[in-house]
């Protein structure tokens, strides 16, 4: 018997999943509830059979989601990286994890009943989104831009309660204040003559 061939989605399947994709976050992140799939649906342009045929129930929607921002935090460690001194990557990488925490928003409730059912496993989460913050402070010990006693735990837990304090959307500046205080003391002191 010969295993069934699995193709990739057509071209125009896979730009209307990553449209959905995206329309879902810019969703959650605005909304103050869960907000329906058929708000969703509409938001995006396209029928709410489309979007049950790219993600059939609310919890695909929020696995994808949630996998998708998951993924932009850890390869955007490396991209950041790439054209960005270490101390401006990581200030810009806690932009996104900021994005990161605003997309929950809207879909709360949905992603701690996974979580809590094992659908989602937050240590891994957890374990990716250190290795990333890791990737940048090695880069910038290495490179004399961020202090040598800073773990990653120590800048996820200052990111957590920033976030907590002055959530987005609609506290981007304080937000944005209060990084640019965390990034200052993550700075090297300056050493005397």
């Amino acid at each position: 018997m010969t295993e069934p061939e699995t193709r990739a989605p057509r071209a125009d399947a896979a730009r209307n999943r990553d449209q959905l994709l995206a329309v879902a976050t810019r969703v959650f992140v605005a909304a103050d509830g869960e907000p329906s799939m058929r708000a969703i649906a509409r938001e995006a342009g396209v029928g709410i059979a489309t979007l049950y045929r790219h993600f059939p129930t609310r919890e695909s929607l929020v696995d994808a989601v949630y996998r998708d921002q998951v993924g932009r935090l850890t390869t955007g460690a490396r991209e950041l990286l790439g054209h960005l001194a270490p101390a401006a990557a990581m200030r810009r990488w806690m932009d996104l994890f900021g994005d990161w925490i605003a997309t929950k928003n809207g879909m709360l409730d949905t992603l701690l009943a996974m979580i809590e059912s094992g659908e989602i496993a937050h240590a891994d989460t957890r374990g990716e989104l250190l290795a990333a913050i890791t990737t940048i402070l090695d880069a910038g010990h290495a490179a004399g831009d961020l202090r040598s006693d800073v773990s990653a735990e120590d800048i996820a837990a200052s990111l957590i309660g920033i976030f907590t304090v002055a959530p987005r959307p609609g506290q981007e500046a304080k937000a944005g204040r209060l990084l640019d205080l965390l990034m200052d003391g993550l700075r090297p002191a300056a050493r005397s003559a």
